[in-house]
């Protein structure tokens, strides 16, 4: 009954061939087609030669029965052997004749940096591409394709050429996802001459670039996954890094914060991080974390120094290490831009000149309503309209447009201003319009922690503060603007002053003017430090580190690239000069470095020798989450997407390159089938020798 399945499951590359079975007619017409002649011999007694002669014609016709079995049966085998018999392999696919074109794809992340019993992920996959590689033909062509998409993969190689390729792929920090990978081995692999086409994914399969499940893949392609799992996923690193104040200055005390994650099963119970600004360790902080969790660490320093200061933090964890050290980098000489609008009745000194000129953090451009200059308007931070008597068409306009830039709008009415022109300024603006004016004489309500506005300017808000006195406010109309926020009300509930977001700026709008007239808040002790946080949160965020292998977008203020000269993105050891390609804008310049970074560390931004910004770049974290699918898992993506041309082979010890063969064109039985074929002659030249 096995015998029978087994020719049940056996098939052909060249089924014609089996006309040539016919042959075995051969042999039988001379078996019995051949008479011979014999001579009587006569004797006196016969009986014993009848006896003899019986004897001899019965062993005759066993012999020849035996040698005509042994010539078909050797025919049958070589005619079999000549249509390639096979048993089709477990994932159905028929043996196909004629030169193959094999694509192989070695996931080379920092990610397969990990290891189980066999040695790093990385070397695994690197020894099971070569096994399938030998496993194939002279004759055959191979693409070896890493995560670093370099054109000299974007050819197909001998199999000696192949097999030197795999040997110099290194660890690399470029990360692809799975389905541009697919994609890009088949755009190359389809353009192959060769009648056979086939793709294996050599991967430790992480789930975050792993996209099997959202990827199209090209259903024409027969594609081999070969997922290498590690023993542990375990891997610390750290994730992130932020001050707690938007400004960083020289000789003041810093805190700031680092976000560090465990993407693995086992606690870390003692750990430690250091903390190096230019080049010497000023913190360190020690931190526990569970599994699959995060936790934050803060450092506590001083800056020391002036300008451009680059640090790191650093932890220790094996085996994936590339995550294990974060660079960042700040300027402590940062100003702040402000240009003041003073209306027709507003002094030439007051409150707010008072406050920016004896701050050297500030730089301070002044001007009057009758001749503004709009110039400023493309440079400055904060934009401070104080008390003007009307807001033109003209102004909203440049209102508007420096509003898409960002930074911060304060308004301060005039107690005599045009109210019509103020309103319809505000509405533009999506600000409470102005109403009737109250000459109530009230105080402020304690400043909300609610709020957030505030949040670290007090260490205790008492019962009995002394509060701001104001005698003459407007009542704001707010109608349809829900997203105005209130930051401080007069005792009486009405606003005083409160915010909205309106593009890409934060505008701030005053109930009363500034001025002993309508009160004593320009003169009280909550005037500074509404004003510093007002300007403080108006800077515009520079990233403390950016990501090598993408397209970064940087940017540089009040257009300090522009010139004849490019900007420069220049590694501090100059091992590396790039010009990035740059955009001006009316906020500065815009540079995108269009992934020719890939080395992490310390850069800056250089025109004609000057340093305008410090840089850090650091590898992308997407590649920490060390979480990778499993063969079950893969098997039910496969079927749930009803990837037929997919097929899915477990990494064992032992060489993959036959068990790709067998399910890649089934078992080939045409060597049995020629070793039969010999047998079965050798077994009749012993018949025809032995039996006489």
């Amino acid at each position: 009954m096995a015998k029978f399945v087994f020719l049940e499951l056996m098939t052909f590359v060249h089924p014609l061939f089996l006309w040539a079975l016919l042959a075995v007619a051969v042999p039988v017409i001379i078996h019995l087609f051949n008479f011979r002649k014999y001579k009587k011999v006569y004797f006196t007694n016969v009986k014993f030669l009848k006896e003899l002669q019986e004897e001899s014609k019965s062993r005759s016709r066993l012999k020849e029965l035996l040698i005509l079995a042994c010539r078909c049966l050797a025919i049958s085998a070589l005619v079999l052997a000549f249509c390639q018999p096979f048993i089709p392999g477990k994932n159905g696919n028929a043996a196909q004749s004629g030169n193959n074109a094999i694509g192989l794809y070695i996931d080379n992340s920092f990610s397969t940096q990990n290891v189980n019993a066999q040695g790093p992920v990385f070397d695994i996959a690197k020894l099971r591409a070569k096994e399938v590689v030998k496993a194939y033909s002279s004759a055959d062509r191979f693409q070896i394709l890493s995560n670093d998409f370099e054109g000299r993969h974007q050819r197909l190689l001998t199999r000696e050429d192949a097999l030197n390729a795999i040997d110099e792929l290194k660890i690399s920090p470029a990360v692809r996802r799975l389905s541009d990978v697919l994609k890009r081995q088949t755009e190359f692999i389809s353009t192959a001459t060769a009648p056979n086409k086939r793709l294996f994914i050599f991967s430790d399969a992480q789930k975050s670039t792993f996209d099997l499940l959202t990827a199209k893949p090209d259903t024409g392609l027969r594609t081999c996954l070969v997922p290498i799992k590690a023993n542990e996923v375990n891997n610390v690193f750290i994730d992130s890094c932020w001050f707690e104040s938007p400004l960083q200055q020289k000789g003041f005390i810093q805190k700031l914060h680092a976000r560090l994650v465990n993407k693995g099963n086992s606690r870390l119970d003692i750990g430690s991080a250091k903390l190096f600004l230019n080049q010497q360790q000023v913190a360190l902080a020690s931190f526990s974390l569970d599994a699959n969790s995060n936790t934050e660490v803060k450092f506590t320093f001083e800056c020391k120094q002036s300008g451009f200061n680059f640090g790191s933090i650093k932890i220790e964890d094996y085996p994936v290490t590339f995550d294990d050290e974060l660079f960042f980098a700040f300027n402590s000489e940062v100003n702040v831009e402000v240009a003041l609008i003073n209306g027709k009745e507003v002094e030439a000194d007051n409150s707010f000149t008072a406050i920016f000129k004896i701050d050297s953090i500030f730089k301070l451009n002044v001007c009057k309503e009758q001749t503004i200059d709009y110039a400023l308007f493309k440079t400055c931070d904060v934009l401070v309209l104080n008390q003007l008597s009307d807001l033109s068409s003209g102004l909203l306009s440049e209102l508007i447009k420096f509003s898409n830039q960002g930074g911060a709008i304060v308004i301060i009415p005039s107690a005599q201003g045009n109210t019509d022109s103020y309103n319809n300024a505000l509405a533009a603006l999506k600000l409470p319009m102005l109403g009737i004016q109250d000459s109530s004489s009230l105080k402020t309500n304690k400043p909300d922690d609610a709020s957030g506005f505030y949040a670290g300017v007090f260490e205790k808000i008492e019962d009995r503060m002394n509060l701001p006195q104001i005698n003459k406010h407007y009542k704001f109309s707010k109608g349809n603007q829900l997203d105005f926020e209130s930051i401080l009300k007069l005792q009486n509930n009405d606003d005083f002053f409160g915010k909205t977001e309106f593009n890409n700026a934060t505008l701030y709008l005053f109930a009363s003017a500034l001025n002993d007239k309508s009160g004593n808040f320009s003169r009280h002790a909550l005037f500074v430090p509404t004003i510093y946080r007002i300007c403080f949160t108006a800077l515009k965020p520079i990233p403390l580190f950016y990501q090598t292998n993408t397209n970064q977008l940087v940017q540089l203020k009040n257009n300090a690239g522009a010139g004849e000269q490019p900007p420069h993105i220049v590694q501090l050891n100059n091992s590396i000069d790039l010009i990035p390609e740059t955009r001006l804008l009316n906020s500065g310049v815009q540079m995108f470095t269009r992934n020719q970074v890939n080395t992490p560390g310390f850069y800056e931004v250089r025109r004609n020798g000057a340093a305008l910004l410090p840089l850090a770049f650091n590898y992308s974290r997407r590649e920490s989450d060390l979480v990778g699918y499993t063969e079950t898992e893969l098997a039910a993506i496969i079927s749930e997407k009803g990837l037929k041309n997919f097929s899915l082979i477990e990494d064992t010890q032992a060489d993959i390159g036959k068990q790709v063969l067998q399910a890649d064109g089934g078992k080939k039985l045409w060597k049995l089938f020629i070793l039969l074929a010999l047998g079965f002659i050798i077994l009749e030249t012993a018949l025809l020798r032995l039996l006489k």
